[in-house]
């Protein structure tokens, strides 16, 4: 199966305004970056949660990744560019910081995810459920693609700058993210799979296009935190979110794909995560955390830190996608054609 449609257009092709716009056309042509496009990317017009810097900070990240087709792999240290990055970077920790609660302890910020889940948390998957369900499976996997498609790659940033227990336990749990040595069991061809089960292709940054800000947020905030040695421990706080909230939310997505009819391969996804996840929110939180308060307890502040604003900007993206589907919106930017037969 495959899906064909104008979510695949190129990177370049559809910018999301004006930051994004001079930013397409100078990586595009191999120009400088334009000398008034890091004000630009600074300045009081650029929405924080909008489309434009999210996705203009989305390109740039991605000259760290796999870099982005036509671009050279000399622009990924481009000084210009670092200096757009920079820009936007600031626009978006100063509205991450204005919504986050005020410097808090690593036990105020976990002990809510600890709870069992309100209904509001399930709402997502439980719209998956229900009748029709499939083609919102379709549209969650897009939204989730531009991570999932590079899952635990962000996190490994903050290998070299962990040490001792954090470091060895942290590198044990990524293992396992990359398929314990095993290619066909690395998370992010586990994904591959899901979206070829449900009728997507599954080519890495395919559907970016289609992604909305709110989505490009979760990923832009783990490799603002993996980039920078300064949030080292903010990125180890996010990660540690993660893993406490994956397994519950896993189970119940399984069930949701199994109800709407996905296949074998899609409800693989989460299935692999349920054990393997409740394994390692107790390694993460006792070995990882532990060992980074052990070296410096002063961390502890950005450990929440990268917690909250995990908890923060998904929950901005459940708001998008249930107040989307509930209203009979798709929560793409552009809807996806009905899967065809290859």
């Amino acid at each position: 199966m495959s899906a064909v449609g104008p979510a695949e257009a190129a990177w370049y092709a559809e910018p999301r305004g004006e930051v994004s716009a001079a930013l397409a056309d100078c990586l595009r042509h191999g120009r400088e970056a334009p000398p008034g496009l890091e004000r630009a990317a600074g300045g009081p017009a650029v929405d924080p949660w909008g489309d434009d810097l999210h996705f203009a900070l989305y390109l740039l990240y991605e000259l760290h990744y796999r870099g982005l087709d036509g671009v050279s792999d000399d622009r990924e240290w481009d000084p210009g560019l670092l200096g757009v990055r920079a820009a936007l970077e600031q626009c978006f920790l100063a509205a991450l910081r204005e919504a986050v609660p005020s410097p808090r302890t690593v036990e105020e910020s976990f002990g809510p995810l600890l709870t069992t889940p309100s209904d509001r948390a399930g709402g997502v998957s439980g719209l998956i459920a229900g009748t029709g369900g499939l083609w919102r499976a379709r549209e969650y996997a897009v939204l989730r693609s531009p991570y999932h498609l590079k899952e635990a790659d962000p996190h490994a940033w903050a290998i070299p700058r962990l040490t001792g227990r954090a470091k060895a336990a942290f590198v044990a749990i990524e293992y396992d993210e990359f398929g314990a040595g095993r290619a066909e069991a690395v998370h992010a061809r586990l994904f591959a799979d899901l979206m070829e089960d449900l009728g997507l292709g599954a080519g890495y940054n395919r559907y970016l296009p289609a992604v909305p800000a709110a989505a490009l947020a979760t990923v832009n905030l783990m490799s603002l935190f993996g980039l920078h040695r300064a949030w080292r421990a903010a990125l180890v706080g996010h990660f540690a979110c993660v893993e406490t909230t994956s397994s519950p939310g896993s189970a119940r997505m399984a069930d949701a794909l199994a109800a709407c009819g996905a296949g074998p391969a899609a409800i693989r996804f989460y299935t692999e995560h349920v054990t393997a996840d409740a394994v390692h929110e107790q390694i993460v939180r006792r070995e990882v955390i532990g060992g980074l308060l052990e070296d410096d307890p002063a961390l502890e502040p950005r450990i929440a830190f990268g917690c909250d604003a995990t908890v923060l900007l998904e929950d901005r993206l459940a708001d998008h996608i249930l107040t989307a589907w509930t209203n009979g919106r798709s929560a793409l930017r552009h809807p996806l054609p009905q899967p065809v037969a290859a």
